[in-house]
């Protein structure tokens, strides 16, 4: 039995909604992964746990309605199992980055994803950037460098694992290009949940051992994460087929307000001076970058030779 791949509809309102609720569940990820290490569990449990929840979930609900097979099968399974690696490499240098320093400058680096993409494009799918995208990703950088205030008493060297996570992060997107139209989308969550789970296990009982959580204060995060995760990548997988990406990619920065929060209520750790300063440059040259490639689509489409 093979998965059935609903059709594209025209919904924008519900698409961004679904969108924001979608970066939404992102944010619950990283505060219940940092409310978790925080308490004392192993950051490589928590990334066990995270995964492991939603491998069960995506067994529970999708294999008995579409059938084992059909979340096995997949054409390209080298390229499913990259990527879920690559998945997994960004969320464990997530973790570990968010353990020491606020969601808030995790989430502004987080933002960099469009810059390094544009830059990763040129060389993995031989695309062509020019002179002001590039410009634009140094400035994104400048950014950056605002934000972790290198050689201040204010830096700390996690900011170098929280960039890993955006290089992994980068190579798990272009590997999902590289899927679209090949596998659906539960088989994708099946490898990336799976694969990780599979690859976590030794690893979080060689580093740290088991820890089991104490108190509803620590369960609920341990069993909410993975739903989060399964929900968040659900929601915005139905999001791009009501609208189209170039529509809901700017309310991705939606999740740099929900971590803001999380930091400043949860963790009592609110934005300082410089994530306001640096976070707008980040965001506004990763929104240019957005941008200048839908006009370089247009362009494209407009001097393509119309076939009768």
């Amino acid at each position: 039995m093979v998965a059935v791949i609903k059709p594209i509809e025209d919904k924008r309102l519900l698409g961004i909604g679904l969108v924001l609720f979608g970066y939404f569940c992102f944010s619950v990820i990283d505060s219940c992964a940092k409310w978790l290490t925080l308490s004392g569990l192993p950051t490589m449990e928590v990334v066990l746990v995270r995964y492991t929840g939603q491998f069960v979930l995506v067994m529970a609900l999708f294999a008995p309605r579409e059938g084992p097979v059909a979340l096995v099968t997949t054409r390209r399974p080298l390229l499913e199992i990259l990527r879920a690696l690559c998945l997994l490499g960004s969320t464990i240098a997530n973790f570990i980055a968010i353990t020491y320093i606020p969601l808030t400058v995790t989430a502004s680096i987080n933002f960099t994803m469009p810059l390094i993409l544009c830059a990763l494009s040129i060389p993995i799918l031989g695309e062509k950037v020019g002179w002001r995208r590039w410009l634009a990703i140094i400035v994104g950088f400048v950014g950056v460098i605002i934000i972790v205030q290198p050689g201040t008493a204010e830096f700390h060297p996690a900011v170098f694992i929280s960039l890993l996570c955006v290089l992994f992060n980068a190579f798990y997107l272009l590997l999902t290009r590289m899927l679209a139209g090949v596998d659906g989308t539960l088989t994708q969550q099946f490898y990336a949940a799976g694969v990780s789970t599979l690859f976590m296990v030794p690893i979080a009982l060689a580093f740290g051992g088991w820890v089991w959580p104490e108190g509803l204060s620590q369960w609920i995060p341990f069993f909410l994460i993975g739903t989060a995760a399964l929900v968040g990548h659900q929601v915005l997988t139905v999001a791009h087929r009501l609208a189209p990406a170039s529509v809901l990619a700017p309310f991705n920065y939606s999740l740099i307000i929900y971590l803001s929060l999380s930091s400043w209520l949860i963790f009592n750790e609110p934005p300082d001076v410089w994530v306001f300063i640096g976070a707008p440059i980040v965001i506004g040259s990763g929104l240019y970058i957005w941008l200048r490639e839908q006009q370089l689509a247009k362009t494209v489409v407009s001097s393509a030779p119309i076939r009768s």
